[in-house]
């Protein structure tokens, strides 16, 4: 008897479910985990920075209004009737914000955080140009500011940290030159960076924000709009040009994409590859468009370059979710996180559309076509002007949000966002808790010198393949715009974790950095990594 049509759906109903039961065992599950960690820090957190006593300073700009956090004391900005702070100092282990005052303009600004575990920040708009600000973390420490601390204006500028302690100050708006703080005199001079110019798009840009590494041998990696040099800042040469990106498609702002060096591994004294890891972004005439209502799809590929090799080339790889004001941010067990932003439009004021919610893992090591995973999302869009931030713990703290030039809570297609979330990787997992190692020695805030012996004694709870276990270093960045400046991560040379006094007990013996140049001065987080899982990392300082 031939089956009924009630069967035949039956039939059909069970055979899908199967093969989407197989198919689901075929994919790999999307990892990680979110959590609201404060419903409103009073203020967008635009630019972000942790500081070696586990707090996050976060500000946006001093123009938007009235934010939703008042000033201590009835404490109000001098010359005006604004008494809400624009600046925050978040607290990891307390989980609270408190206010800070600062004065002059910092949108757009750039920062460092210096050996001595200052933040000093440089930049921002109109009044705030020329403004270096210095921030010491206390219970009661607030902002110091120097008026006139730069040559020039800087707007858009990237900072990085050099081997001297000092940091350059690069670019920035219609700024073509580099210049360094602190100064060695007052009459330093500002020199030329013709290539800036040279990769300014006329009426567009696409070369702000740019993306500096520093190289190994003490010369910067610079790359802007769709190409990059080898500078050698003390002596204002080229080294090397390397070649353009094979789409010659715009990654810089406001084209936006985002960038990593990837992980150092130390041999023997010396680092022998030297990766860039270059991603998404807007293609040419987005910028154009948006402004015309036209939101064009963000860039899928990504650009990868062993910058050490002596005829470098750009390998491309193809993203699963395109992606424009993305945050690349280097993980303690050498992978790299992409997480916030859009799949359609540009950096800018109310230009970018469709929020990408699902962060994405790069697993540098594997093979081309398999280093993407794709992770569980959050629900809380993070447009133009968020930050993303990793915490000692191993979680990355995500805030910000504001395409707008004012606090817009409603009736927006992106309202302001003033909240502040953790996103944990899914190697804190608690059925990874018995693979965790858990730093014992050093103890926090040890000294460290460069190409030294370190002993690390370390828990497992589990049990530990000890060709597993490798140590990481990480410089921890000043995040803005997509950008995180400084990032740094190093994986030092090391034997074999051998099994110590009695059970679940283990040393490892590194060697520590070799010089400023491939580890410049500071404070830094060290894990211990087994199986792909971190420690809670412990600050140290090189020095």
């Amino acid at each position: 008897m031939a089956p009924s049509t009630s069967q035949l759906y039956h039939h059909l109903l069970f055979f899908f479910l199967v093969f989407l039961i197989f198919h689901a065992q075929q994919c790999p599950a999307a990892g990680g985990s979110w959590s609201v960690l404060l419903a409103s820090i009073g203020i967008s957190a635009m630019h972000a920075q942790l500081l070696p006593n586990d707090r996050v300073v976060m500000y946006d700009r001093t123009d938007f209004g009235v934010s939703n956090i008042s000033l201590p004391n009835g404490a109000c900005r001098p010359n005006t009737t604004d008494c809400s702070a624009h600046s925050v100092e978040y607290d990891v282990a307390s989980n609270t914000v408190r206010p800070l005052m600062v004065l002059s303009n910092i949108w757009c600004s750039s920062g460092t955080l210096m050996p001595d575990g200052r933040l000093v920040q440089t930049g921002g708009f109109d009044d705030g140009y020329r403004v270096v600000r210095i921030y010491k973390s206390c219970d009661s420490c607030d902002w110091q500011e120097i008026r006139n601390g730069l040559n020039q204006q800087r707007w858009y500028a990237t900072n990085h940290i050099l081997p001297d302690g000092r940091q350059i100050i690069i670019g920035g708006r219609r700024a073509f030159s580099y210049e360094f703080y602190p100064k060695m005199s007052a009459t330093e001079n500002t020199p030329s960076l013709p290539f800036l110019v040279q990769t300014n798009d006329p009426n567009v840009e696409n070369n702000l924000y740019p993306f500096v590494f520093l190289y190994p041998d003490g010369n910067l990696f610079i790359f802007a709009n769709n190409r990059a040099i080898l500078f050698d800042y003390s002596n204002n040469q080229v080294i090397k040009t390397y070649p353009t990106m094979p789409d010659g498609q715009p990654r810089s702002y406001p084209s936006t994409g985002s960038a990593v060096l990837l992980p150092l591994r130390i041999t023997k004294g010396t680092v022998n590859a030297v990766e860039v890891l270059v991603c998404g972004g807007a293609p040419k005439g987005a910028f154009v468009n948006a402004n015309k209502g036209i939101f064009d799809g963000a860039l899928d590929t990504c650009g990868r370059i062993k910058i050490s090799d002596p005829n470098p080339q750009w390998v491309m790889e193809t993203m699963p979710l395109a992606r424009v004001m993305g945050d690349m941010l280097l993980l303690p067990n050498a992978h790299v996180l992409i997480i916030n932003g859009v799949s359609a439009g540009v950096a800018g004021w109310e230009l970018g559309r469709n929020p990408v919610l699902s962060p994405v893992v790069y697993q540098p090591d594997k093979q081309v076509g398999s280093r993407f995973e794709v992770q569980n999302p959050s629900t809380i869009p993070r447009v133009y002007h968020s930050t993303a931030v990793l915490l000692r713990d191993g979680r990355v703290l995500v805030g910000g949000s504001n395409p707008h030039d004012k606090y817009e809570f409603g009736n927006v297609l992106y309202p302001t966002e003033l909240s502040l979330e953790a996103y944990s990787p899914s190697y804190l997992d608690s059925n990874s808790s018995d693979l965790r190692p858990k730093i014992i020695l050093p103890v926090k805030n040890t000294k460290i010198g460069y190409g030294k012996q370190l002993v690390i004694v370390f828990t497992v709870s589990g049990i530990v393949d000890p060709s597993s276990v490798s140590v990481t270093m990480m410089a921890p960045p000043f995040n803005t715009h997509s950008f995180s400046m400084n990032q740094r991560l190093l994986v030092l040379d090391g034997g074999v974790a051998a099994k110590i006094l009695g059970k679940s007990r283990y040393q490892v013996v590194v060697t520590t950095p070799p010089s400023g140049n491939v580890a410049p001065a500071g404070n830094y987080l060290l894990y211990v990594v087994h199986k792909e899982i971190p420690s809670p990392g412990i600050w140290v300082q090189m020095q």
